[in-house]
């Protein structure tokens, strides 16, 4: 098929491979493109950074990095830290964004991470207090796009995971005659991590067809999508659909069904790269 019956009628172009079962780029619809990871140190990126990873998801490359720092807590959750996650899409990874104030995209990326983190309980705030009512955690977390080229929401919970994974906390104690908080940077902990949430994406063709791990192109034609975060249990996080083509029960819980295997293949991913960063 010709490079000019895309341009002129790519969802024409799309839907003679969708006949076939699949995908311009040779993909099947369920196969999900090449995904990489990068932990820590070794990216030599972020060297402020507490925790780092970088994930690629195909050409969409994506990187995390999770500084710690020390505040009081609010008034009316004494006993809990802070986790403040943060997408942001500069003009460089992609022609569609902007210079400037984070766009809608970006703050509806940032919603969705914030989303992920309270509903799949991965980090309990109240394991961020050191002092109830005078000191906790807080944990600015950073995920930048490089390079979009769809499925953004995967790739930033993945590299969120990773790079969480990353954090060493030190050891802080408050000093009961100061009454200042004291930092042992010889001693650290790795962050304590409940659950490990993996998001598995999804678009929607012609209001029936599901694909998974969708490039910019196949969401810009697609009539919808639909995100699914599962955890190592196989128990549901959440269901983020903005909206498109509604999807029957049926589909649904093929969508589930397909997230909970995403969810194994990932972790030991994570796993594997973890170990092998690891001192021995």
């Amino acid at each position: 098929l010709s490079a000019c019956s895309r341009t002129v009628e790519p969802l024409e172009y799309y839907r003679r491979f969708l006949k076939e079962n699949c995908r311009p780029d040779g993909r099947e619809l369920g196969e999900f493109r090449t995904t990489t990871v990068n932990i820590g140190k070794c990216l030599c990126s972020i060297t402020t950074a507490d925790g780092s990873a970088l994930v690629k998801l195909g050409n969409t490359t994506v990187i995390c990095g999770v500084k710690a720092e020390l505040a009081a807590p609010a008034v009316d959750s004494a006993n809990k830290g802070y986790i403040v996650p943060n997408v942001e899409l500069p003009s460089l990874c992609a022609e569609r964004f902007r210079s400037g104030p984070p766009g809608e995209e970006a703050q509806a990326a940032s919603q969705f991470i914030a989303d992920v983190i309270e509903n799949s309980q991965m980090i309990v705030k109240e394991d961020l207090c050191i002092a109830n009512g005078k000191l906790a955690w807080v944990l600015y977390c950073d995920i930048i796009c490089l390079d979009y080229d769809g499925n953004l929401l995967d790739a930033s919970v993945f590299a969120l995971l990773s790079a969480l994974k990353n954090v060493q906390l030190p050891l802080v104690a408050i000093n009961e005659e100061t009454g200042l908080s004291e930092v042992n940077l010889k001693q650290k902990n790795p962050l304590i991590i409940r659950k490990h949430p993996v998001a598995t994406s999804f678009a929607i063709f012609d209001d029936t067809l599901l694909i998974v791990d969708p490039t910019a192109e196949e969401e810009d034609l697609a009539t919808g999508t639909v995100t699914i975060v599962t955890d190592e249990e196989g128990r549901l996080c959440s269901v983020h659909k903005p909206g498109g083509s509604p999807l029957t029960g049926a589909k649904l819980q093929d969508c589930i069904t397909r997230a909970i295997t995403r969810h194994k293949e990932i972790k030991k991913l994570i796993d594997k790269v973890i170990k092998s960063i690891t001192p021995k």
